[in-house]
């Protein structure tokens, strides 16, 4: 009873569990802000992209938008190709580019490879995936195959082909030898001929990427979304379209787009089949050509430097214009994916 009553009251608040004051100093002492370790994050975070980002940043500024700064820059100019530029000519070059109807032709010429590229390819491309996707014997050796011609450099595939083309090539001494001698024909130099002649050979030069790109997108669908369908009584036909085609649409649009601007820029195997005095008439000639022919090989480095820039407007355009319209929905997953 004497203890008690003698019990000190801060000593019984004590016992009692009432927080003293240390003890509320010491839970309001603040723990290391999240704030700024989130930001110590984020800036190791811009550290590490920069240093893994900056050789490759690098090498495009010094090989793709220098030379380009340089192109413009000459193009203003009437240059031989060495010394100083001094001959200042404005606007000049371009007007003469767009008012050149060889220009217009080639261009022309550009645009319907562009065109064939995709109708021809991109069916080809979807039915050989669609092939390999399913269990057949040999499928890894087809696909080898397929693919091979792709990683053949262009001189090799050009210089092969144009000696198989030869009136007396290759290809048609076996139509001869098969009994198919009617069909012997001038493959390169026919102007009716020149022009497909070129599409087959860029198909099975580049055949090989596009399926591979589409067995990636393939391999990327689950299988649950086929078994479901099946399961539902919609046949084969039925699941490709509804299907297959609508989730492989990412996939055909990337590559559309590598395709658009590999055809824009077509310069290698025409150059080395056709040679660089490419006949116009026989729809052949790109705008690659355009700018050896009358650049370099004219003594004209200003004017091809202009043809160079033109080139690249129109592949930038085109491009812009294809991010604009048709992968923006893909864009935009993908930054929200990333974001998340």
């Amino acid at each position: 009873m004497s203890n008690t009553l003698g019990t000190d009251p801060a000593d019984s608040r004590q016992s009692q569990g009432t927080p003293r004051v240390g003890d509320a100093a010491e839970s309001a002492s603040p723990a290391p802000p999240r704030a700024a370790a989130r930001r110590r994050s984020r800036a190791k975070m811009r550290l590490e992209i920069a240093a893994l980002s900056a050789p490759a940043l690098v090498l495009f500024l010094t090989f793709v938008i220098f030379p380009v700064v340089l192109a413009a820059y000459y193009g203003f100019y009437r240059w031989k190709g060495y010394g100083e530029p001094t001959d200042w000519v404005g606007l000049n070059n371009y007007k003469l580019i767009l008012g050149d109807p060889a220009f217009q032709d080639v261009l022309q010429h550009n645009g319907l490879i562009l065109v064939l590229s995709l109708l021809i390819q991109g069916p080809l491309a979807i039915a050989l995936a669609l092939l390999l996707n399913q269990r057949i014997r040999g499928r890894s050796v087809i696909r080898v195959l397929i693919f091979v011609p792709y990683i053949i450099s262009e001189v090799i595939v050009g210089t092969g082909w144009s000696l198989m083309l030869q009136s007396n090539g290759a290809v048609n001494d076996l139509l001869r030898q098969i009994g198919l001698g009617a069909l012997e024909a001038d493959w390169l130099s026919d102007p009716d001929l020149a022009l497909w002649t070129l599409m087959a050979i860029i198909s099975w030069k580049y055949i090989g990427f596009a399926v591979i790109l589409m067995l990636a997108g393939l391999q990327s669908i689950p299988d649950e979304l086929f078994e479901a369908a099946q399961i539902d009584g919609a046949s084969y036909w039925q699941i490709q379209r509804r299907i297959t085609l609508p989730l492989l649409g990412p996939t055909i649009r990337i590559w559309a787009f590598l395709s658009i601007i590999g055809s824009l820029q077509l310069f290698d195997l025409v150059y080395i089949i056709w040679g660089q005095y490419v006949s116009g008439t026989a729809g052949t000639s790109t705008m690659a050509i355009y700018m050896l022919a009358q650049g370099r090989n004219a003594g004209n480095y200003g004017y091809g430097s202009a043809v160079a820039v033109v080139m690249f407007l129109i592949s930038l355009i085109v491009a812009l214009i294809y991010q604009r319209f048709l992968l923006r929905r893909d864009l935009r997953g993908a930054v929200t994916e990333g974001t998340v």
